[in-house]
């Protein structure tokens, strides 16, 4: 059953990192509900970009404006990488926070715009300050050369976890802002656990490695996640019945959060 034949109004979405995983898993489901979604990606999706670069950041605006006119409804900003090497750092982190910003003045003329990023439950894990600080600073020729020293320091694995937090605390910094909260637009952010994807996939076919996993991924609620699940947390917080929340990183994690920090996370 489409949006339309439920009686409401159909809106328009712009969807980073649609070519798979989350992202494809949240396209499929808004137009599922008869919204109009303008996926973007690397390659094979409606606008080919890449958000590592900043000629690719800069051609975000111009493409959707081409696709949809002038005003987009809700961006949804999935695209990342979890490699260690500082491609993440300029894709997580710089590519999320260029498409949001460049797609800012399209989200203004909407009657009802959201914004959503992913994060992820690694914000909350182990990371480097010094890399998280540069983020937080902007500076991405210095974040990029900080994780670089990472890598050769044999530490490239906290490159990942570093660029969520930063992207994490971007969004509840930025959610209260005139430009945000003033415009009217909540601003938020998931934070998936472990998600069943071809990289997983093998690591959970045994005890061994499904063991290993919940050692530093907690899930008592029902496991590892499909994409399809984070989906449906996307959607809702993007859609205009959401009015007031903003500045949350939602954490779609079986538990994790709560089995690692505790409950006296208001202290």
């Amino acid at each position: 059953m489409t949006a339309a034949s439920e009686g409401t109004t159909p809106r328009s979405y712009v969807v980073t990192g649609a070519g798979s995983g989350i992202g494809a898993a949240t396209a499929a489901l808004l137009r599922s509900r008869g919204h109009r979604v303008i996926g973007i990606d690397l390659r094979g999706s409606d606008i080919d970009a890449d958000l590592s670069t900043g000629e690719g950041r800069r051609s975000v605006a111009d493409a959707v404006r081409g696709a949809v006119g002038d005003t987009v409804d809700a961006v949804i900003a999935v695209a990342g990488v979890a490699l260690p090497t500082s491609l993440t750092v300029r894709v997580n982190y710089f590519g999320a926070i260029a498409t949001l910003e460049e797609l800012l003045p399209l989200l203004r003329n909407s009657p009802a715009p959201r914004a959503v990023v992913v994060a992820s439950f690694s914000a909350l894990q182990q990371n480097d300050a010094e890399l998280v600080d540069l983020l937080r600073a902007g500076d991405e020729d210095a974040a990029v050369a900080r994780a670089d020293e990472l890598v050769g320091e044999n530490q490239g694995d906290l490159i990942y976890p570093s660029t969520k937090r930063a992207i994490a605390e971007w969004v509840r910094e930025r959610a209260v802002t005139p430009e945000w909260a003033a415009s009217g637009i909540p601003l938020n952010a998931v934070g998936p656990g472990i998600i069943l994807t071809p990289m997983t996939e093998p690591l959970l076919a045994t005890a061994e490695g499904r063991d290993a996993l919940m050692q530093v991924v907690p899930m008592p609620l029902a496991g590892p996640a499909r994409p399809e699940a984070i989906a449906e947390v996307l959607a809702w917080l993007s859609d205009a019945p959401n009015a007031h929340i903003t500045g949350q990183v939602v954490f779609i994690d079986g538990g994790a959060d709560a089995v690692i920090r505790g409950p006296r996370v208001f202290d």
